[in-house]
């Protein structure tokens, strides 16, 4: 795949880069998705691209811009004509168009606007109005929408007509005369309808919705659950602003696991390679102060069991394994819990349900690996460290007993830990993979160490 891509990329400058005459190459050009023109802008020089805004139409550019970085595009639109970069912008998918706005300078952003298509400028007004973090800020107004009083022929012929500016066709939006939300059209359904067939008929009423100023967040997994290629997005008074495509959920759902991600990392949103040293370091040092605490703690605890390391060194070299699995299977029950938890509707006993039910994986697993780890270990002391069979086993079965009891407690605190962020408000995400791991090395530590300590210390009376 990656050399098909490259090959493309090869074949596209050589076209650009030739003395082929304008008509022919843009012909050419034809001939590759958009995709494909948008990954070359880069790479040309910015003579080349000056050359390419002059021999495309305004149609294929508006096409090529959709697929370009927005603040690629921000700095590709400074290059041209301020009003060829407008015409550019007046045929670009709304959301798009007002993402790249974003990315351009305040003064050249103000003459953009005032030079959009009146009926454009109004469009992205009225998403730039919502918050970003509002459902609203990323919806498209290029919709087919017809009122529900008109025949199937009526239909038809204002399906023609608005889809010469609209190109999201597939579904066809319908309104009450006051303009409030009816319900929604397949276009094949419209299509293989006879003239004097009933609209009303051919209308789905139930059709999925959501509000412009519903928070991202809340809504993103009912956007999810639904296959729709566009989803429509009202006012509070019902009234149809515009929608949400396939597309954009797409890049909703990764901008939210790119935050979960950065949130599991401790961070507090995400970073970029451009992201200045300092505002990182903000990012980054909170949970660093938190960790160091914590790790602290966990030295001490160490302290504590000085007198088993003192008279049982050999334990010091297990240590590391009963830590590392506990966080381990820290982190796998934070995952589950975190993704189980963007189910909005979770009751309260199925939550408990979660709970028991990662805490008899983590029995389960940890009596698995625990007897692994006392027979094997138990032979690797009695084979290499010259130890006697009753001591040899001894400490393995200790060992093995405390990581069955570390994964069960660090499945317990894995799954506990997040569900108690959501009960009082806090993004469950924000108990992130450090902050677990932590503190499973604490309770690793104390587990380990304090059954060494009394099996094999006050029980066993074993030293060496």
């Amino acid at each position: 795949m990656e050399k098909r891509v490259q090959d493309y990329s090869k074949e596209i400058l050589k076209i650009i880069r030739s003395n082929t005459s304008p008509a022919v190459m843009a012909a050419r050009l034809q001939d590759y998705h958009e995709n494909d023109l948008a990954d070359v802008l880069p790479v040309l020089t910015v003579q080349e691209r000056c050359k390419l805004y002059r021999i495309l139409d305004t149609d294929m550019l508006s096409d090529i811009f959709e697929y370009t970085d927005e603040e690629n595009a921000a700095e590709y639109l400074n290059e041209m004509d301020v009003k060829k970069a407008a015409a550019i912008l007046s045929r670009m998918e709304t959301d798009a168009l007002a993402d790249v706005l974003n990315k351009v300078e305040k003064t050249k952003k103000k003459i953009l606007i005032d030079l959009l298509e009146p009926e454009v400028r109004r469009d992205v007004e009225m998403i730039a109005s919502f918050d970003e973090d509002e459902i609203g800020s990323r919806m498209t107004t290029n919709y087919i929408v017809i009122t529900d009083k008109l025949t199937v022929k009526q239909a038809m012929s204002s399906l023609i007509e608005q889809a010469a500016k609209n190109d999201n066709i597939s579904t066809i939006f319908v309104v009450t005369e006051q303009q409030k939300f009816y319900g929604a059209i397949n276009l094949k359904e419209l299509i293989i309808a006879r003239r004097d067939d009933l609209l009303e008929n051919l209308v789905v009423t139930s059709y999925p919705y959501v509000y412009a100023e519903e928070n991202i967040d809340d809504c993103i997994e009912e956007l999810k659950d639904y296959s729709e290629d566009s989803i429509p997005v009202l006012d509070n008074d019902n009234q149809l602003l515009g929608v949400i495509t396939s597309a954009s959920i797409i890049d909703l759902v990764d901008d939210e696991m790119g935050d979960d991600y950065a949130k599991l990392a401790g961070l507090t949103a995400e970073e970029d390679l451009k992201e200045p040293l300092k505002e990182s370091m903000k990012k980054r040092m909170p949970w660093l102060i938190i960790l160091l605490g914590l790790g602290m703690v966990v030295s001490s605890v160490v302290g504590i069991f000085e007198k088993v390391v003192t008279a049982l060194p050999i334990i010091m070299c297990f240590q590391s394994l009963i830590l590392d699995m506990a966080g381990n299977v820290g982190t796998q029950s934070l995952a589950v819990t975190i993704r189980v938890l963007m189910d909005e509707s979770l009751t309260g006993k199925q939550k408990l349900e979660l709970v028991w039910k990662e805490m008899r994986i983590g029995l389960c697993n940890g009596s698995l690996l625990g007897f692994l780890s006392f027979i094997l270990i138990g032979l690797y002391i009695y084979l290499f460290k010259g130890k006697t069979l009753l001591f040899s086993y001894a400490v393995s079965g200790c060992i093995g007993a405390a990581l069955l009891l570390a994964m069960l407690i660090s499945s317990a605190v894995g799954t506990c830990i997040p569900l108690f962020f959501k009960k009082i408000k806090i993004d469950p995400a924000v108990a992130s993979g450090p902050l677990i791991t932590t503190i499973n090395d604490l309770v690793a530590v104390v587990t380990y160490y304090g059954l060494s300590w009394v099996l094999l210390l006050e029980v066993l009376h074993l030293a060496g």
